[in-house]
């Protein structure tokens, strides 16, 4: 089932439907959902590397327009939007503590959360929460995400055929480290603080 999956995933990333997909995903990855997009990112570009700078540049744009929309809901929705998602993390207790590091070092926690594996919608919304100056989080977004998206690319564009051949060997290994990252960046975000 999984590899009728992956099959599936690899013919139907590449239409121009997919792009619209992946946009989409970074959108709701740096705003509100769990999932981040390299879920779609890394069997697009494998499925055709030559795209892998337009599909960087495509989750870029997504991402930082997501991560504003984020900022939003903490500056804006904090009672009806924002707390829902952060108790849904369980983080109440984290989060307070993270509010007050945004003081000085909140330019610095955009740059370095913008390229960790743990969810970016957590600081978006603490961003907007903590009031950080949005011209200056928007700013810091840019280079915090590109750096991860483009990094990415990078290597999917220069190493593709390997990766991908490993991939298709070992599908259930590389399914089980991506799910275990993700798990990772979920219980890094609890000790956070």
């Amino acid at each position: 089932m999984i590899r009728r999956l992956y099959d599936w995933t690899m013919t139907k990333v590449s239409s121009p439907k997919g792009e619209r997909w992946l946009m989409g995903l970074a959108f709701a990855e740096a705003s509100f959902f769990p999932i981040p997009p390299d879920i779609l990112m890394i069997p697009m570009i494998l499925a055709d590397r030559k795209r892998a700078w337009r599909l960087a540049t495509l989750a870029l744009i997504g991402s930082v327009i997501g991560a504003v929309f984020g900022y939003l809901i903490g500056a804006f929705l904090y009672e009806a939007v924002a707390q829902p998602i952060i108790a849904f993390y369980g983080l109440e207790t984290q989060f307070d503590t993270f509010k007050s590091y945004y003081a000085d070092y909140g330019i610095l926690i955009i740059l370095i959360a913008g390229f960790t594996p743990i969810p970016f919608k957590v600081f978006t919304i603490a961003s907007g929460v903590a009031g950080l100056n949005p011209v200056l989080f928007f700013l810091t977004c840019i280079p915090a995400r590109a750096s991860r998206f483009y990094l990415v690319a990078g290597l999917l564009w220069r190493y593709g055929e390997p990766i991908r051949s490993f991939i298709e060997k070992r599908l259930g290994l590389v399914i089980s480290l991506v799910v275990a990252g993700i798990i990772g960046g979920f219980v890094a975000l609890k000790y956070i603080g």
